[in-house]
Protein backbone atom coordinates (compact mmCIF):
# COMPACT_ATOMS: atom_id res chain seq x y z
CA UNK A 1 0.00 0.00 0.00
CA UNK A 2 1.28 3.45 -0.90
CA UNK A 3 -0.08 6.87 0.12
CA UNK A 4 2.09 8.88 -2.29
CA UNK A 5 0.15 11.01 -4.80
CA UNK A 6 -0.62 10.20 -8.43
CA UNK A 7 0.57 12.74 -11.00
CA UNK A 8 -1.89 13.88 -13.67
CA UNK A 9 -0.64 15.79 -16.70
CA UNK A 10 -2.38 17.70 -19.49
CA UNK A 11 -1.26 20.43 -21.84
CA UNK A 12 -3.97 22.59 -20.29
CA UNK A 13 -7.06 22.04 -18.16
CA UNK A 14 -8.94 19.40 -20.16
CA UNK A 15 -7.35 16.65 -18.09
CA UNK A 16 -9.70 17.70 -15.31
CA UNK A 17 -12.33 15.59 -17.09
CA UNK A 18 -10.12 12.50 -16.72
CA UNK A 19 -9.29 13.43 -13.14
CA UNK A 20 -13.02 13.56 -12.33
CA UNK A 21 -13.35 9.93 -13.39
CA UNK A 22 -10.20 8.97 -11.49
CA UNK A 23 -11.57 10.56 -8.32
CA UNK A 24 -14.78 8.55 -8.67
CA UNK A 25 -12.91 5.31 -9.27
CA UNK A 26 -10.17 5.93 -6.69
CA UNK A 27 -11.83 8.11 -4.01
CA UNK A 28 -9.05 7.65 -1.44
CA UNK A 29 -6.12 8.65 -3.65
CA UNK A 30 -4.16 11.91 -3.62
CA UNK A 31 -3.58 13.59 -6.98
CA UNK A 32 -1.17 16.26 -8.19
CA UNK A 33 -2.41 17.90 -11.38
CA UNK A 34 -0.03 19.77 -13.67
CA UNK A 35 -1.30 21.82 -16.60
CA UNK A 36 1.20 23.29 -19.04
CA UNK A 37 -1.01 26.30 -19.65
CA UNK A 38 1.88 28.53 -20.62
CA UNK A 39 2.43 26.40 -23.72
CA UNK A 40 -1.14 25.27 -24.43
CA UNK A 41 -2.66 24.21 -26.68
CA UNK A 42 -0.29 21.52 -27.92
CA UNK A 43 -2.50 20.64 -30.88
CA UNK A 44 -0.92 23.08 -33.34
CA UNK A 45 2.70 22.44 -32.30
CA UNK A 46 5.26 20.25 -34.05
CA UNK A 47 5.90 16.70 -32.89
CA UNK A 48 9.35 17.73 -31.60
CA UNK A 49 7.86 20.59 -29.57
CA UNK A 50 5.12 18.40 -28.10
CA UNK A 51 7.66 15.74 -27.12
CA UNK A 52 10.02 18.22 -25.46
CA UNK A 53 7.22 19.89 -23.50
CA UNK A 54 5.61 16.61 -22.45
CA UNK A 55 8.88 15.06 -21.30
CA UNK A 56 9.68 18.14 -19.22
CA UNK A 57 6.31 17.96 -17.49
CA UNK A 58 6.47 14.19 -16.95
CA UNK A 59 9.89 14.47 -15.28
CA UNK A 60 8.66 17.41 -13.21
CA UNK A 61 5.86 15.25 -11.80
CA UNK A 62 8.23 12.35 -11.23
CA UNK A 63 10.53 14.70 -9.30
CA UNK A 64 7.56 15.53 -7.05
CA UNK A 65 7.66 11.93 -5.85
CA UNK A 66 4.45 10.66 -7.45
CA UNK A 67 3.91 6.89 -7.49
CA UNK A 68 2.34 6.82 -10.96
CA UNK A 69 1.51 9.25 -13.75
CA UNK A 70 -1.71 9.63 -15.71
CA UNK A 71 -1.17 11.33 -19.07
CA UNK A 72 -4.58 12.98 -19.53
CA UNK A 73 -3.79 14.43 -22.96
CA UNK A 74 -4.49 12.57 -26.21
CA UNK A 75 -1.97 14.67 -28.12
CA UNK A 76 0.85 13.92 -25.67
CA UNK A 77 -0.07 10.22 -25.67
CA UNK A 78 -0.05 9.98 -29.45
CA UNK A 79 3.27 11.83 -29.64
CA UNK A 80 5.55 10.23 -27.07
CA UNK A 81 3.92 7.80 -24.61
CA UNK A 82 6.53 5.11 -25.37
CA UNK A 83 9.36 7.50 -24.57
CA UNK A 84 7.73 8.59 -21.30
CA UNK A 85 7.42 4.97 -20.19
CA UNK A 86 11.00 4.20 -21.20
CA UNK A 87 12.45 7.13 -19.24
CA UNK A 88 10.42 6.84 -16.03
CA UNK A 89 10.64 4.08 -13.46
CA UNK A 90 7.04 4.46 -12.30
CA UNK A 91 3.85 3.22 -14.00
CA UNK A 92 2.41 5.53 -16.67
CA UNK A 93 -1.22 5.29 -17.80
CA UNK A 94 -2.58 7.33 -20.70
CA UNK A 95 -5.80 8.26 -22.45
CA UNK A 96 -6.58 7.14 -26.00
CA UNK A 97 -9.34 8.21 -28.41
CA UNK A 98 -12.33 5.87 -28.05
CA UNK A 99 -12.66 5.04 -31.73
CA UNK A 100 -12.86 1.27 -31.09
CA UNK A 101 -16.17 1.35 -29.19
CA UNK A 102 -17.46 3.95 -31.65
CA UNK A 103 -16.61 1.71 -34.60
CA UNK A 104 -18.32 -1.23 -32.91
CA UNK A 105 -21.61 0.64 -33.16
CA UNK A 106 -23.98 -1.05 -35.59
CA UNK A 107 -24.94 0.90 -38.67
CA UNK A 108 -23.60 2.09 -41.99
CA UNK A 109 -22.97 5.69 -41.00
CA UNK A 110 -19.66 7.43 -40.40
CA UNK A 111 -17.77 8.01 -37.17
CA UNK A 112 -16.47 11.53 -36.58
CA UNK A 113 -13.24 11.67 -34.59
CA UNK A 114 -12.96 15.19 -33.19
CA UNK A 115 -9.50 16.00 -31.84
CA UNK A 116 -6.59 18.38 -32.07
CA UNK A 117 -4.75 18.74 -35.35
CA UNK A 118 -1.69 17.01 -33.92
CA UNK A 119 -3.55 13.94 -32.67
CA UNK A 120 -5.20 13.27 -36.02
CA UNK A 121 -1.92 13.32 -37.94
CA UNK A 122 0.36 11.37 -35.56
CA UNK A 123 1.43 7.80 -36.35
CA UNK A 124 0.22 6.24 -33.09
CA UNK A 125 -3.33 7.43 -33.73
CA UNK A 126 -3.25 6.58 -37.44
CA UNK A 127 -2.10 3.05 -36.56
CA UNK A 128 -5.02 2.78 -34.14
CA UNK A 129 -7.43 3.88 -36.85
CA UNK A 130 -5.92 1.38 -39.30
CA UNK A 131 -6.76 -1.46 -36.88
CA UNK A 132 -10.49 -0.69 -37.00
CA UNK A 133 -12.75 -3.10 -38.93
CA UNK A 134 -13.40 -0.38 -41.53
CA UNK A 135 -10.88 2.46 -41.15
CA UNK A 136 -12.58 4.43 -43.93
CA UNK A 137 -15.65 4.76 -41.72
CA UNK A 138 -13.72 7.16 -39.46
CA UNK A 139 -13.57 10.82 -40.47
CA UNK A 140 -10.85 12.71 -38.60
CA UNK A 141 -11.87 16.28 -37.80
CA UNK A 142 -9.24 18.61 -36.30
CA UNK A 143 -11.06 21.22 -34.20
CA UNK A 144 -8.75 24.12 -33.30
CA UNK A 145 -10.45 26.84 -31.29
CA UNK A 146 -12.52 24.66 -28.97
CA UNK A 147 -9.80 24.24 -26.34
CA UNK A 148 -9.15 27.95 -26.01
CA UNK A 149 -12.84 28.75 -25.52
CA UNK A 150 -13.38 25.96 -23.00
CA UNK A 151 -10.42 27.17 -20.94
CA UNK A 152 -12.18 30.52 -20.65
CA UNK A 153 -14.81 28.69 -18.58
CA UNK A 154 -17.47 28.81 -21.32
CA UNK A 155 -19.83 25.81 -21.49
CA UNK A 156 -23.15 27.13 -22.85
CA UNK A 157 -24.75 24.78 -25.36
CA UNK A 158 -24.98 27.46 -28.05
CA UNK A 159 -21.57 29.03 -27.39
CA UNK A 160 -19.65 26.83 -29.84
CA UNK A 161 -21.86 26.83 -32.94
CA UNK A 162 -19.50 29.11 -34.88
CA UNK A 163 -16.46 26.90 -34.29
CA UNK A 164 -18.41 23.69 -34.88
CA UNK A 165 -19.83 25.14 -38.10
CA UNK A 166 -16.33 25.94 -39.30
CA UNK A 167 -15.13 22.37 -38.75
CA UNK A 168 -18.27 20.28 -39.31
CA UNK A 169 -20.41 22.05 -41.90
CA UNK A 170 -18.94 19.89 -44.68
CA UNK A 171 -20.66 16.88 -43.10
CA UNK A 172 -24.15 18.35 -42.61
CA UNK A 173 -26.98 15.88 -43.35
CA UNK A 174 -24.53 12.96 -43.27
CA UNK A 175 -25.46 9.81 -41.35
CA UNK A 176 -23.24 9.83 -38.28
CA UNK A 177 -23.36 6.78 -36.01
CA UNK A 178 -20.74 7.97 -33.53
CA UNK A 179 -18.76 11.02 -32.48
CA UNK A 180 -15.48 10.45 -30.66
CA UNK A 181 -14.43 13.20 -28.26
CA UNK A 182 -10.72 12.76 -28.94
CA UNK A 183 -9.56 15.62 -26.75
CA UNK A 184 -10.15 15.59 -23.00
CA UNK A 185 -11.37 19.20 -23.14
CA UNK A 186 -14.31 18.28 -25.38
CA UNK A 187 -16.00 16.22 -22.67
CA UNK A 188 -16.94 19.48 -20.96
CA UNK A 189 -19.04 20.55 -23.95
CA UNK A 190 -20.78 17.24 -24.61
CA UNK A 191 -24.16 18.98 -24.54
CA UNK A 192 -23.05 21.58 -27.08
CA UNK A 193 -21.73 18.90 -29.43
CA UNK A 194 -24.81 16.70 -28.93
CA UNK A 195 -27.10 19.66 -29.64
CA UNK A 196 -25.19 20.58 -32.78
CA UNK A 197 -25.17 16.99 -34.03
CA UNK A 198 -28.91 16.62 -33.51
CA UNK A 199 -29.51 19.79 -35.53
CA UNK A 200 -27.25 18.96 -38.47
CA UNK A 201 -26.66 15.19 -38.81
CA UNK A 202 -28.79 12.10 -39.22
CA UNK A 203 -28.01 8.83 -37.45
CA UNK A 204 -27.64 8.12 -33.74
CA UNK A 205 -24.66 10.48 -33.23
CA UNK A 206 -23.68 8.64 -30.04
CA UNK A 207 -20.81 10.31 -28.14
CA UNK A 208 -17.74 8.38 -27.01
CA UNK A 209 -14.77 9.22 -24.80
CA UNK A 210 -12.10 7.12 -23.12
CA UNK A 211 -12.08 8.72 -19.68
CA UNK A 212 -13.93 6.05 -17.71
CA UNK A 213 -11.85 3.26 -19.27
CA UNK A 214 -8.68 5.20 -18.48
CA UNK A 215 -9.65 5.61 -14.82
CA UNK A 216 -10.32 1.88 -14.53
CA UNK A 217 -7.00 1.11 -16.19
CA UNK A 218 -5.26 3.36 -13.66
CA UNK A 219 -6.94 1.43 -10.84
CA UNK A 220 -5.83 -1.90 -12.35
CA UNK A 221 -2.24 -0.74 -12.72
CA UNK A 222 -2.08 0.57 -9.15
CA UNK A 223 -3.51 -2.70 -7.87
CA UNK A 224 -1.06 -4.81 -9.90
CA UNK A 225 1.89 -2.81 -8.53
CA UNK A 226 0.65 -2.75 -4.94
CA UNK A 227 0.36 1.04 -5.02
CA UNK A 228 -3.19 1.64 -3.79
CA UNK A 229 -3.57 4.03 -0.87
CA UNK A 230 -4.39 2.09 2.29
CA UNK A 231 -5.99 5.08 4.01
CA UNK A 232 -9.77 5.42 3.99
CA UNK A 233 -9.66 9.22 4.09
CA UNK A 234 -11.13 11.22 1.23
CA UNK A 235 -8.82 11.83 -1.67
CA UNK A 236 -7.32 15.22 -2.52
CA UNK A 237 -6.23 17.27 -5.52
CA UNK A 238 -3.28 19.64 -5.66
CA UNK A 239 -3.18 21.96 -8.68
CA UNK A 240 -0.06 23.26 -10.43
CA UNK A 241 0.41 25.15 -13.68
CA UNK A 242 3.30 26.47 -15.75
CA UNK A 243 1.39 29.75 -16.02
CA UNK A 244 -0.38 32.03 -13.52
CA UNK A 245 -2.19 30.00 -10.81
CA UNK A 246 -4.40 32.97 -9.99
CA UNK A 247 -5.75 32.85 -13.55
CA UNK A 248 -6.09 29.11 -14.04
CA UNK A 249 -6.89 27.68 -10.59
CA UNK A 250 -10.46 29.10 -10.58
CA UNK A 251 -11.13 27.67 -14.06
CA UNK A 252 -9.66 24.32 -13.06
CA UNK A 253 -11.88 24.21 -9.96
CA UNK A 254 -14.88 25.08 -12.12
CA UNK A 255 -14.03 22.31 -14.60
CA UNK A 256 -13.58 19.78 -11.83
CA UNK A 257 -17.13 20.57 -10.62
CA UNK A 258 -18.62 20.84 -14.11
CA UNK A 259 -20.94 17.92 -14.94
CA UNK A 260 -19.60 15.93 -17.90
CA UNK A 261 -22.98 14.82 -19.22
Amino acid sequence: MDDRPIGVFDSGLGGASVLREALRTLPHEKFIYYGDNQNAPYGDRTEAEITALTMRCAHLLADHGVKAILIACNTATATCIERIRSELEIPVVSVEPAIKPACMQPGTGKVLMMATRATTRLRRYLDLQARMPDPSRVINVPCPGLVERIEQGIFDEDAFDDILDHHLSAYHSMQIDGIVLGCTHYIFIRNAIRRYATMHFSGSCALFDGNEATAHQLARVLTEHGLLNSENAAGSVEFHTSSDPAQFQPVFDLLLRQPCV
